[in-house]
């Protein structure tokens, strides 16, 4: 649906994407991450055809951006960052005019119309000036125009941003629906709503890929993947975090809390020994001790780790693998 390859783009002396590849699918929603400056909006603005490649290509639903632009554009929707509208039209008249810009006229205008107001939940301001709406609303509004002519492809720039917490919930079960029919990149900072939409995500910085995977495999790579936070009462922090570290397949142990007279440690697996069976090796370990263990909690990883792993200004940037 979706196919960016090797694809570069300059502005000066700096280049913003640097031969830049992947794909996406029907039924994917592809999480677009990285810092600010990283190379996503200019990576969405070459897919939708805003502006042009120095390099490369990009192909939507089978059709060359550059070489047949205007039937790859019919099968896009696109929503920019900070949402751009005619602040002087009401929203109904903002749609209706979006949708004749698409060829859409008639009872077809109409229905189009009346889904995306249903659909990212504008009733209430239907008739009112986009210049009098909240943040949120006409970021909505905006999101309303993309999807009016149900594209097979979707494009957003930070969909949720501006948006209340009742109306982030709205927009990410909007795009849960959406899924199964398109296909679907959004850019975003919040992690937890690659975890909670994203079916696979991307990480980009300077401009090249740093990683590539569904949710739970970047969230594998982070140090934290199968490392047990231990509580234990009534020892020293330091006799617990020592005698952790020497524990066979604990590659090193950090305090985490001490409350009282309970210690919490955590145990860090070392690479590939212990598969998700360090708590019953470090429970094993312990029991000679004498000591009350409180509990036992095997982390997933994070994706915040993994995030700020691949993007510290001082890591230099490398093309992912997967």
């Amino acid at each position: 649906m979706i196919k960016v390859d090797h694809v570069t783009k300059t502005f000066g002396p700096k280049r913003a994407v640097d031969d830049l590849s992947f794909a996406v699918e029907r039924g994917e929603v592809l999480g677009f991450l990285g810092p600010n400056g990283a190379g996503k909006s200019t990576t969405m603005r070459m897919i939708t055809g805003f502006i042009p490649v120095d390099a490369g290509g990009v192909s939507v639903c089978g059709f060359d951006i550059a070489a047949q632009p205007i039937d790859a554009r019919r099968r896009i929707g696109y929503l920019p960052e900070s949402a751009p509208t005619y602040t002087d039209m009401s929203v109904n008249s903002f749609l209706g005019w979006a949708a004749e810009m698409r060829g859409l006229s008639g009872d077809a205008k109409k229905k189009a119309v009346h889904r995306a107001i249903e659909l990212c939940s504008l009733g209430s301001v239907v008739y009112q000036s986009i210049d009098t709406l909240s943040k949120g609303f006409r970021h909505r509004t905006c999101l309303a125009q993309a999807i009016l002519h149900d594209p097979e492809v979707l494009i957003m720039d930070e969909p949720t941003d501006g948006l209340d917490p009742n109306q982030k919930h709205e927009i990410r079960s909007l795009i849960r629906r959406m899924s199964p029919n398109k296909a679907i990149i959004f850019s975003t900072h919040i992690l937890e709503e690659v975890e909670a939409v994203c079916t696979r995500a991307i990480i980009i910085d300077r401009g090249r890929m740093v990683a590539n995977g569904t949710p739970s495999e970047l969230k594998a790579k982070s140090d934290r993947a199968g490392a047990v936070l231990v509580m234990v009462r009534g020892a020293a922090s330091q006799a617990v975090t020592d005698t952790l570290g020497r524990v066979p397949g604990v590659a090193r142990a950090e305090l985490v809390a001490t409350e009282q007279d309970c210690t919490t440690v955590r145990a860090y697996p070392q690479q590939g020994s212990m598969n998700g069976a360090l708590a019953a090796v470090i429970t094993k370990g312990l029991s000679a001790t004498g000591w009350a263990i409180d509990g036992l909690q095997t982390e997933e990883g994070r994706l915040d780790d993994v995030f700020r792993l691949l993007t510290r200004p001082d890591t230099p940037a490398t093309v992912a693998k997967s």
